[in-house]
């Protein structure tokens, strides 16, 4: 059975593919080196065409409006610029009513698409270039420490990492909002307080990094203007040991905190990234494994969410669960040597 892979790495080589979901522009090129909110590729997702009657805003027959036209198809027009006209006594004009190109114009009428900020992906992580995909995007090699969440708000941010963890059950309070966390990325535990996020924007910072949250904040932080990557769930959950070791070792580096929405298809993750000159070849992380004992296994569901564990075995029968489901059962060795038996499906491995 394949098992669903959460990368927690003190060093490894990472390849992030950034794509436009629709054919665009391209606007770097191969081998350069790319910082996290660089922009990668560019386009126009929705564009918004407004069809003006030329006619009937001058007053003038059908047949003789395309003679009072000043401006063709394919002309960039700004918001107020005169489109056709002056007519009459009283200089009687079309005026643009927003920025835009014209796409069409003829037979009494101009068609007019509306001038928009284009959607953009951006690198996401620094590193190189390493191929471009023509007209979608392109590969982000980088090198580093990688450890992924379950939940991000879909900002992409970086900064030197602050430590207000001191342990993996820790909450974030408003008393630990100070001015000097301005500017930073935040590595803390679990909250629960609205103002605590709105007082994180008002510094502002860099991203926040959450062991866990209220999921009854995921509107409002889904509107903060900085990444924020939840990293082992929603309710109050410690951080799971392998993350805390890794990130508060980590204190005063620079981070990159990458809050992507997750993915079940493709595997993509919010996550964080430490990145690191290395001169060793460093192999790059499986996305694909087959559950086999030994693994180190994360628990994802309660009663034992977020706990790590060894898997020991796998039972080949399926076995009925209290609520009458049959599931392919898993026995797994906790960090506190309990061992647990629970529904192979509730764990994800730990790479």
């Amino acid at each position: 059975m394949l098992a669903p892979v959460v990368h927690i790495l003190p060093i490894t080589r990472i390849r992030r593919h950034r794509l436009l979901p629709v054919a665009g522009r391209v606007l770097i090129r191969k081998g350069q080196n790319i910082n996290p909110n660089d922009v990668v590729a560019e386009a126009n997702l929705h564009p918004h065409h407004v069809l003006l009657d030329v006619a009937h805003s001058l007053g003038v027959p059908k047949g003789d409006a395309d003679r009072y036209l000043e401006r063709d198809a394919g002309d960039t027009v700004s918001e107020g610029d005169v489109l056709a006209g002056p007519v009459g006594w009283n200089k009687r004009v079309l005026r643009a009513p927003c920025s835009g190109r014209i796409v069409l114009s003829g037979d009494g009428k101009m068609l007019l698409e509306e001038e928009k900020p284009p959607f953009q992906i951006l690198a996401g992580l620094p590193g190189v270039v390493a191929f471009l995909i023509p007209g979608r995007g392109a590969v982000i090699e980088s090198v580093g420490s990688l450890v992924q969440g379950v939940w991000g708000n879909g900002a992409v941010g970086f900064g030197v990492l602050h430590v207000l963890i001191k342990k993996p059950d820790d909450i974030l309070t408003m008393d630990q909002i100070e001015v000097d966390l301005r500017g930073k990325v935040i590595l803390t535990g679990y909250c629960g307080e609205e103002q605590v996020l709105r007082s994180l924007s008002e510094l502002p910072i860099q991203g926040l990094v959450l062991s866990s949250m209220d999921s009854a904040l995921i509107p409002l932080a889904k509107e903060q203007p900085f990444p924020i990557v939840v990293i082992d769930g929603f309710g109050v959950l410690p951080m799971n040991s392998l993350a805390y070791n890794l990130l508060r070792t980590s204190s005063e580096r620079e981070i990159t905190v990458n809050a992507e929405k997750r993915d079940v298809y493709t595997n993509q993750r919010p996550e964080v990234l430490i990145s690191m000159p290395v001169d060793q070849v460093v192999q790059e992380p499986r996305d694909t494994i087959v559950f086999s004992p030994g693994q180190r296994v994360r628990i994802v569901r309660a009663p034992h969410q977020a706990k790590i564990g060894t898997l020991i075995a796998i039972k080949t029968d399926l076995d009925v669960l209290p609520n009458g489901v049959k599931a392919k059962i898993a026995e797994v060795e906790l960090e506190n040597s309990k061992k647990i038996k629970l529904p192979l499906a509730n764990l994800e491995v730990l790479e």
